[in-house]
């Protein structure tokens, strides 16, 4: 219940700082358009801009409350909820996928090099994680364009429609994720297998698939859950530059164009969900603690 009441208050403060600086920004979404002083006026009172601030804040945290992130001001009839209903399932499909292919490799590569300390893989691995970490993801994405999609013709270099057109985004985005998980993984499991208990399992005849697997990976992969969260909520609200260079129509496209208009309903919208879905899952991440290592959940009752 406290990490629960924790949650409450990060999220009106994430709510309260976006209202905030978006309207410490100079001017408003309607003034660089080339408006007549009446229309204008008559712009700022459809969205209740006309108002004393503390109002609209008031205003603004009444209709979060109530699930009600308002109309786009762009995109006229379109409520924030229904674009990110729309944009929102595309980039998790996306995120997911990368996901899933970045950890895994990561976490296999990581655990390998780590097997393998101061031999080749170990090597092979740490040079591997050292250049993907270090290349952003718009390069590693043309790259993979200019090679798989023009030079071969073997997958499509653009848009969103079966699945083939989803492999060059999911290993963009997984490539980044794939060095850090490598690394992570490789120093914790270093760190594991210098423990007298690794030493023990040793002692008592186990074997070392079974020392790998009982004792080894379960406590090795504590810091990778830990990262987890904001992780998943980064990658499944949208990666805006991989999402533009492929043409995907997720939520990183809705997100850009709300900044690039001063769109503040989306921009606050979106933000709120972001917000939401990182909160959410840290809770959730801390829930794993406990089925990962049972010595978390009898913390208490040991103390």
């Amino acid at each position: 219940m406290r990490r629960l009441a924790y949650a409450v208050v990060t999220l009106w403060f994430i709510a309260t700082l976006t209202f905030v600086l978006m309207h410490l920004v100079p001017g408003d979404p309607f003034s660089s358009e080339k408006l007549t002083p009446q229309i204008h006026q008559l712009m700022l009172k459809k969205y209740n801009m006309d108002r004393p601030l503390w109002q609209q804040y008031f205003t603004y945290l009444g209709n979060l409350v109530r699930g009600d992130l308002g109309y786009s001001m762009r995109q006229m009839n379109r409520t924030v909820t229904d674009m990110i209903r729309e944009g929102f399932p595309v980039s998790a499909h996306l995120g997911l996928q990368a996901l899933a292919v970045g950890v895994t490799l990561g976490l296999s590569l990581g655990t390998v090099a780590a097997l393998n300390h101061n031999r080749w893989p170990d090597y092979v691995a740490v040079f591997l994680a050292l250049v993907f970490i270090s290349v952003p993801n718009f390069v590693v994405g043309s790259v993979a364009q200019y090679v798989f999609g023009v030079k071969l013709g073997w997958l499509p270099v653009a848009r969103w429609e079966t699945p083939i057109h989803t492999i060059l985004p999911t290993l963009t985005l997984a490539v980044s994720m794939l060095a850090g998980q490598t690394r992570l993984m490789r120093t914790s499991v270093l760190e594991v297998l210098s423990q007298d208990y690794i030493r023990t399992a040793h002692s008592k005849g186990l074997s070392s698939g079974e020392v790998l697997r009982r004792h080894t990976l379960r406590n090795a992969i504590l810091p990778i859950v830990t990262i987890m969260g904001p992780l998943t909520a980064g990658i499944v609200t949208g990666t805006f530059v991989v999402e533009t260079m492929f043409g995907v129509p997720g939520l990183g496209k809705y997100y850009v164009q709300s900044v690039y208009n001063r769109d503040y309903p989306l921009i606050m919208g979106t933000t709120v969900f972001y917000s939401v879905l990182l909160v959410g899952l840290n809770l959730l991440v801390d829930l794993a603690y406990t089925l990962v290592d049972p010595r978390i959940r009898l913390g208490k009752a040991a103390d």
